[in-house]
């Protein structure tokens, strides 16, 4: 039977975290990694998601090490068939071929009328955050990338097996923090928030 959802309570150690979280620069990441188990347990909080309809529009696709260098060998093939410039060329190379960890949320909107592609979509993009959240709860380091490579359909094809259709919401790289990144500024909330008259 599944555990009871309990009450609603202040959490005031949740919004700490929430208030001061910040991602690690992908680049800084290094093993050790999450095993399997960790980021099964992961996998299963950023899994619950709002998703209109129960569709679970999106999976998930976990690259180890070998499976990234992998990924890195097809960059540059891709790279110069789009003309890309050598420094986002070696960006995206870096990228795939340093890292140790990496989860590609793949965006797979379902055939309904009841729900819109774009709630669908944005349903897995609340999915990258609820993982690197996980991922940052749970002591790892983590980031939310993307790039040029993730969004060309040869190198999604080729290289992680997507079908017609579905799409990189994400690469979540996750890993042990190599250094603590300096606060960076964030958005005035005056200035973006409207309160409408009645």
């Amino acid at each position: 039977m599944p555990d009871a959802i309990p009450p609603l309570r202040p959490c005031p150690e949740a919004m700490r975290f929430l208030q001061t979280r910040r991602s690690r620069p992908a680049k800084t990441l290094r093993a050790p990694v999450p095993d399997r188990a960790a980021l099964h347990e992961m996998l299963e909080v950023a899994a619950r998601v709002p998703d209109h309809g129960k569709l679970e529009p999106w999976r998930f696709v976990v690259l180890d090490k070998p499976a990234l260098s992998r990924l890195a060998g097809l960059v540059p093939a891709r790279g110069h068939a789009l003309g890309i410039e050598a420094d986002k060329m070696e960006k995206a190379l870096a990228q795939y071929r340093d890292a140790d960890l990496a989860v590609a949320v793949i965006a797979v909107p379902r055939p309904t009328d009841k729900v819109p592609r774009i709630e669908q979509v944005l349903s897995a993009g609340a999915v990258c955050y609820g993982l690197t959240m996980a991922a940052l709860a749970s002591g790892w380091g983590a980031n939310w990338l993307s790039g040029w490579a993730s969004h060309d359909e040869t190198f999604c094809r080729e290289g992680l097996g997507l079908a017609e259709g579905e799409t990189v919401a994400g690469l979540i790289h996750i890993g042990t923090e190599g250094a603590v990144p300096p606060e960076r500024p964030r958005p005035d909330i005056d200035a973006i928030v409207t309160w409408p008259d009645a």
